[in-house]
């Protein structure tokens, strides 16, 4: 009797051992799966409003169509590119990011249809992050907050004789 007890709890010993080393393998480690971008990675796509004001203080207001991509570029950064278009305004930005351990935010970023880019200066926590763009000639504030798979988005942003703020909503697409 006192064998067949110490057989099965030797079998359960290994088996748990061995169901340990199995979960224990199919888990990334801490720092790689709780990068401070992780909320962003993915596919995105939505819809906004834009509001852009002349340098004659005219306002005009239009919706608009996005998508978003974020891809990890080590550890502790991410690649962005942000497209968004409407009847007569468009936007196609990317930016490269970095973080450090206190969450805050350094790298450069290019507004394609305006040719124009700069610094990133910003701070990051969990699902949100916050930036602001900065160039010679232009301005931005961006912000973004993410909640499983819908994330919202402010930007403003002051330059070339204009105004423009817009705020979008995306769902993850994967």
């Amino acid at each position: 009797m006192m064998y067949r007890v110490a057989m099965l709890s030797r079998r359960v010993v290994v088996l748990g051992c061995a169901a340990l080393l199995c979960v224990g393998a199919t888990l990334k480690p801490a720092e790689a799966r709780l990068g401070p971008f992780e909320n962003f990675h993915g596919d995105w796509s939505g819809s906004g409003i834009i509001r852009v004001k002349d340098e004659n203080n005219k306002l005009s207001t239009e919706r608009m169509r996005c998508s978003a991509a974020y891809r990890d570029s080590g550890s502790s950064s991410v690649n962005l590119k942000l497209v968004c278009r409407s009847d007569s305004y468009s936007l196609d930005l990317t930016g490269n990011f970095d973080a450090d351990a206190r969450g805050r935010v350094t790298g450069d970023w290019t507004e394609h249809t305006r040719n124009v880019g700069g610094n990133v200066v910003g701070q990051t926590h969990g699902n949100y992050l916050a930036v602001r763009a900065e160039s010679p000639v232009l301005n931005a504030n961006l912000s973004m907050v993410t909640h499983h798979r819908s994330q919202s988005v402010r930007l403003k942003a002051a330059g070339g004789g204009q105004q423009v703020s817009a705020s979008i909503r995306l769902r993850r697409r994967r």
